[in-house]
């Protein structure tokens, strides 16, 4: 293993979720991408070590070498390396799979993420998204992550997997337990983190392989079915394989898209000169959104591990070690964009890794982005005098950039 360096004290605070409770992990990579771009930082009890990787260049070069810097050992800072694949996914979900046969995964539900798809589903999502603001206007004030911000991911991609409306509640909550495992509003009482996150994985099995069961029994027109009749190098997929599958389109589907809403309202409510500059000028909506999606950075890292001994920026990797890439260190890199501290709804060109990059780049991203247009189009549309009407609570999380709770007050037109 890699010895401590002088670098590897700079930016240990980055493992602990408090930090980004009070999101103050910024001034800290800023400090590295100029001190220390690939920093060294030694294991603990509850992860293993890994290099940070802060700057954009970095982040790019190793997302585009997936042969060196693999996922199925893991993507998060707190994976266990040696985790079996059962509880893992190692080699068996999408997000932990390696090419070539992550590419032949991926072909699996590519036809439903294409941009023809996508613009099929606008109408959708624009009545829900209206229902969902119907439902608040009269009431002047709600909680926009719970009320809003949650609840139009969820609709969508629930409905894309044909999962009834009545079980829409349960899953958002597995969802929660399995991406916020350290947050105490999320964690199963008296039980530590890996305990909440197997419990959610358990049991989203469980629903799922009901769903699978019944889609065996009778095909429908959605994703399950889909994953039920896929096969690959003509092999059907294992009961595994589709469960995994499942549950990644869920989490990934529900919790990230959520945060670039209300972290993007967050944002044009604190710079309220780009918000009226938005209202004004609908035509900025296209680079409001890839700004929103940089500034607010959903996924905070991704973990790759190294297959061969290499080097990154005069810095010795060895074979086994881990990088993770902070993308939204990476989407404020002085060196990519222009006084990247300051949010800018007309921001052109924007080259953010918000969506990551390579082979893993987001299934998702024209879904997401739609779904974020919509929103941000119906909101500035019917809703005036938007404005925070208490404390913005944080996901307690160094993976996702989340907000679990933002009150706010407002006119409805």
């Amino acid at each position: 293993m890699t010895a401590t360096t002088p670098d590897s004290v700079l930016g240990l605070e980055l493992v602990y979720g408090d930090l980004y409770v009070q999101n103050n992990a910024h001034p800290i990579w800023r400090q590295m991408r100029a001190e220390a771009p690939v920093s060294w930082h030694p294991g603990t009890s509850a992860f293993p070590g890994f290099w940070s990787i802060t700057k954009h260049a970095d982040v790019l070069a190793v997302s585009r070498d997936p042969a060196t810097f693999i996922s199925s050992r893991g993507i998060a800072m707190s994976s266990d390396p040696n985790a079996p694949p059962e509880t893992s996914g190692a080699n068996i979900s999408l997000i932990t799979t390696d090419p070539p046969r992550h590419v032949r995964m991926r072909r699996l539900v590519n036809k439903g993420f294409t941009p023809r798809m996508i613009a099929l589903l606008e109408p959708s999502i624009r009545e829900t998204t209206t229902h969902l603001i119907d439902g608040i206007a009269a009431r002047g004030s709600c909680d926009f992550v719970t009320d809003v911000a949650a609840q139009l991911p969820l609709a969508v991609i629930c409905s894309m997997i044909g999962a009834p409306r009545e079980d829409w509640p349960l899953l958002f909550h597995l969802t929660n337990q399995g991406l916020g495992p350290d947050d105490p509003e999320y964690q199963l009482e008296g039980r530590d983190r890996r305990e909440t996150i197997e419990h959610s994985r358990r049991e989203m099995f469980a629903y799922f392989a009901k769903v699978v069961a019944d889609r065996r029994r009778e095909r429908r027109d959605d994703l399950v079915t889909v994953l039920t009749g896929a096969e690959i190098d003509g092999e059907a997929l294992t009961e595994k394989e589709i469960l995994f599958f499942c549950q990644l389109l869920v989490l990934a589907g529900n919790e990230t898209t959520r945060n670039a809403i209300s972290g993007g309202l967050l944002a044009l409510l604190k710079h309220p000169a780009e918000m009226e500059r938005l209202r004004a000028d609908p035509t900025l909506m296209p680079t409001a959104i890839e700004e929103i999606l940089r500034w607010v950075s959903p996924v905070a890292h991704i973990v790759r591990t190294a297959t061969r001994d290499t080097e990154l920026r005069g810095q010795q990797i060895r074979a086994g070690e881990r990088v993770l890439m902070w993308y939204p260190s990476a989407n404020r890199d002085e060196e990519v964009f222009a006084d990247p501290g300051r949010f800018d709804v007309g921001r052109t060109p924007n080259d953010h890794l918000a969506f990551g990059f390579g082979e893993h780049f987001c299934l998702g991203t024209g879904l997401a982005r739609l779904e974020i247009r919509v929103m941000f189009e119906e909101l500035l549309a019917r809703l005036t005098d938007i404005a925070l009407a208490g404390e913005v609570q944080r996901l307690r999380s160094a993976f996702l950039t989340g907000i679990k709770h933002m009150p706010i007050s407002f006119v409805a037109r």
